[in-house]
């Protein structure tokens, strides 16, 4: 008979028969391979345990009368170890009865044929109890992926995001500004949208970047405009203030907005009133505001790029993100979460990552934080055609850095592992420690003093002294 090939989801899916009819059980395993599955053949029980136990099929097909331990007996001991991915079980008997038929259904069978067997119909119910099976366990990976413990979809365990995730809590319920801060990638819209979601405001989400919207429409695309309000204005357009009416709108880049809007935006903070381009008259909003920035704005007040009383306004409430590189074990844990949602987005059966590739992981920097550690999991999982990610899957650039933390790898160890006359000194080395602590947070000078452990007003002085 020629192979008939079977849905992608199960072809090759490895089937263990059980039958002490050597020629029997020789000819239902060629009828599975014929099918497009892979089939292996025992004759007894026992040996039965220990192929399952090595092997891992995904379908046991065993006869109910075995020499020794039988059928039913043999399912029963498999169930009761509770294996991960345990298979399916078909029983097949000469002497079936329904009282059979029910106790080795409540056994956990997934059916129950009786001979003489009819061939076709035998493939058929093989391909259904393997289909079965693998869409059980789909359901049960999503259900898994979908069950994580997270805060409004963000991830963490470490003290840093436990805080962060209290912090989201308490001031999700008061009704002023939000300031966000964060380095690129460590997912500052997911918090302001959890501020959201754990608010009492009923409104829509508005997710606007300053810096993408071109500096001649800014008016028009945060209050809106009337009707011929300008050139190409042919009808009324409503702002993303009014849109987010009795909700939040989320300003990411806040301190790319320029001067002249800065300050439109405080009086908005003050009395909540805009006025759409081309109106004569103000209208009130209720809408909470979440702004958002990877730069230090105090630094860009100083430098005269952002308004002093904005950055007040707006420092009411601020939430700080920490980096990855400061959130221990919740790196491993966002890449299990990362590894699970492409495996089913991409429908692979990845089980886990290699111990090597861990080590890489854990030993990395992650300038680009949770969103690049997402997008080399994503690369990995697409390059992955086994069932384990290796340090080969990832991103040369992560997997090349020879298991070096960026500090190890700083321009001051280098220098200091040179000979003798060129070692820095003291002095030297605390500046070139301040400068690249500032460089692995692009220039924040709040984090920057955290990290090193000194007030700001220190910091400043040490760098107008180097």
């Amino acid at each position: 008979m020629a192979p008939r090939q079977t849905e992608q989801d199960i072809s090759g899916s490895k089937v263990l028969v059980v039958e002490d009819d050597q020629s029997f059980g020789q000819l239902l395993s060629q009828e599975l391979d014929d099918h497009d599955l892979t089939a292996r053949w025992v004759d007894n029980a026992e040996k039965a345990l220990a192929v399952i136990q090595q092997w891992r099929p995904e379908l046991v097909v065993s006869d109910l009368r075995l020499p020794g331990m039988d059928g039913l007996e043999l399912l029963q001991r498999v169930r009761s170890e509770e294996m991960e991915n345990a298979p399916g079980f078909l029983l097949i008997t000469a002497f079936g009865s329904i009282s059979k038929a029910v106790e080795a259904l409540k056994a956990g069978a997934e059916d129950f044929l009786t001979k003489p067997l009819d061939l076709d119909h035998f493939i058929l119910t093989a391909v259904r109890v393997l289909k079965n099976r693998a869409l059980r366990q789909e359901v049960q990976r999503i259900r898994e992926y979908l069950s994580q413990d997270d805060f409004h979809g963000m991830v963490g365990q470490s003290p840093a995001m436990r805080g962060l995730f209290g912090q989201i809590g308490r001031v999700s319920q008061a009704d002023g500004p939000v300031l966000i801060l964060g380095e690129s990638g460590t997912g500052k819209e997911l918090v302001a949208r959890a501020v959201h979601a754990a608010s009492p405001r009923k409104g829509a989400f508005q997710a606007v970047n300053c810096a993408g919207i071109p500096e001649q429409l800014l008016e028009s695309e945060f209050f809106g405009h009337k009707a011929g309000a300008f050139t190409g204005a042919g009808k009324a357009r409503r702002g993303l203030f009014a849109e987010a009416e009795g909700g939040t709108l989320f300003l990411d880049e806040i301190s790319e907005m320029p001067l002249f809007l800065q300050a439109k935006l405080l009086r908005i903070l003050q009395d909540g009133k805009i006025r759409p381009v081309g109106a004569d008259k103000e209208e009130q909003v209720d809408v909470r505001t979440v702004a958002a920035t990877h730069r230090d704005l105090e630094q860009e007040v100083e430098a005269g790029r952002f308004r002093e009383d904005l950055f007040f306004r707006l420092e009411t409430f601020t939430l700080r993100l920490p980096p990855l590189r400061e959130r221990g074990d919740d790196l491993e844990l966002l890449a299990g979460r990362f590894l699970r949602r492409f495996s089913i987005q991409m429908d692979k059966n990845i089980q886990g990552f290699d111990p090597k590739t861990l080590d890489v992981l854990k030993n990395y920097f992650f300038p680009g934080n949770v969103r690049e550690l997402r997008n080399a999991l994503e690369r990995a999982v697409t390059f992955c055609d086994g069932t384990t990610i290796l340090p080969t899957h990832l991103p040369s650039r992560i997997r090349d850095s020879g298991g070096q933390s960026a500090l190890q790898s700083a321009p001051l160890l280098t220098a200091m592992a040179a000979d003798g006359e060129h070692l820095p000194t003291l002095a030297q080395a605390e500046h070139h420690f301040i400068r690249h602590v500032l460089d692995a947070v692009h220039g924040n000078k709040r984090r920057a003093a955290a990290i090193l452990d000194i007030h700001r007003r220190t910091l400043y002085r040490k760098l107008e002294q180097g």
